[in-house]
């Protein structure tokens, strides 16, 4: 009976615990990082001189996306093959 009880209490007090969470960012990096993408969700640094592309870039562009589903997605990736990387604990 004790359990049921504790449980009851645990589930109760969970939506108090989740609202003593403080929103915000949780690092200077983040505040950073959230004030360049509301600077661009905004569009207050927007250039004055939108770019253009011209058909044949466009043409290209279209070309090079359909031809990146001619190769098929591998099931895994083989770290031996592909040669050997620097970093990370090992």
């Amino acid at each position: 009976m004790k359990i049921h009880y504790l449980a009851g209490l645990a589930v109760l007090t969970l939506p108090l615990m989740a609202s003593a969470i403080e929103a915000g960012p949780s690092s200077p990096r983040q505040a950073e990082t959230e004030n360049w993408m509301a600077l661009q969700l905004s569009g207050r640094a927007a250039s004055a001189n939108p770019q253009k592309t011209t058909p044949a870039e466009r043409e290209q562009a279209l070309k090079r996306w359909l031809d990146s589903n001619k190769h098929p997605i591998p099931e895994f990736f083989d770290q031996k093959v592909g040669g050997s990387a620097q970093g990370g604990s090992q």
